[in-house]
């Protein structure tokens, strides 16, 4: 007989129980874990929103002349003689006072042969001075028909020409402010309806990230990713997002 072997049973006790022991440490830590788990689950992350429609109260109109002549001198006595007319044709319609930028100065140049060597030159046969000017008003529907009136420049001998409008809300910081707000309310709202679905409510609100607000044509949904700044309509749509995650009870 082995004198080894009645202690074997016991050996195999002690190993089983060792194993009982560590499966139930292992069974504790996995139920805390997932314990842990659901207790930080029990929140929910919502997107609100908000739009608003607003009309611009700022329009940007840009323009330019400009005279040619064969000489610098005549160029300039031209231009300064149309930007007298420009002035008069705006002051005459209420818009005394616009930003003539600086004048630009650019050579007339034309290809000219050479009889004797039969060669091909640019020669400079003239000047070319032209201004930009902006106008800058409140009155937002007037103003772009003006456009069209300046047409009587043109007959006064003006090269004018009409770069286009810029049409701008500068309320826009305190609506985006506004509408934050209102998006956040949003979010609440959001929340409480898909908790309730579930037989819970809404605790409080853990964070919130303000999105990129978009300012866009009228019922336009472009977005971007730095936010659509629209000058080019009247009438805008700014709308706003914010995520937000609110705890459950």
């Amino acid at each position: 007989m082995n004198p080894t072997s009645p202690a074997r049973p016991h050996l195999f006790g002690v190993l089983a129980g060792l194993a009982l022991a560590a499966g139930l440490v292992f069974a504790a830590l996995v139920f805390a874990n997932a314990w842990t788990r659901i207790s930080e689950s029990q929140v929910i992350n919502v997107t609100g929103s908000a739009r608003k429609n607003v009309r611009s109260d700022l329009v940007v109109w840009r323009a330019n002349f400009s005279a040619d002549a064969q000489t610098l001198l005549e160029a300039q006595q031209k231009l300064h003689a149309d930007l007298g007319k420009v002035s008069a044709f705006l002051t005459a319609r209420g818009l005394a006072e616009f930003a003539a930028a600086p004048v630009q100065i650019r050579e007339i140049t034309a290809r000219q042969r050479n009889e004797e060597d039969d060669t091909v030159a640019n020669v400079r046969v003239g000047y070319r001075l032209s201004q930009a000017i902006e106008v800058h008003s409140p009155d937002v529907e007037r103003v772009p028909r003006l456009a069209g009136e300046s047409g009587e420049l043109l007959q006064q001998g003006v090269a004018f020409v009409s770069e286009g409008f810029a049409f701008i809300y500068t309320k826009a910081g305190d609506a985006k402010v506004e509408m934050m707000a209102e998006a956040t309310k949003d979010a609440r709202s959001r929340a409480e309806q898909i908790a309730t679905q579930g037989g819970r409510a809404i605790k409080e609100l853990r964070n919130a990230r303000m999105g990129v607000v978009q300012i866009n044509p009228l019922y336009s949904a472009s977005t971007s990713w730095e936010g659509n700044n629209d000058t080019s309509s009247l009438d805008k749509t700014i709308t706003a997002t914010i995520g937000a995650t609110f705890a459950m009870k």
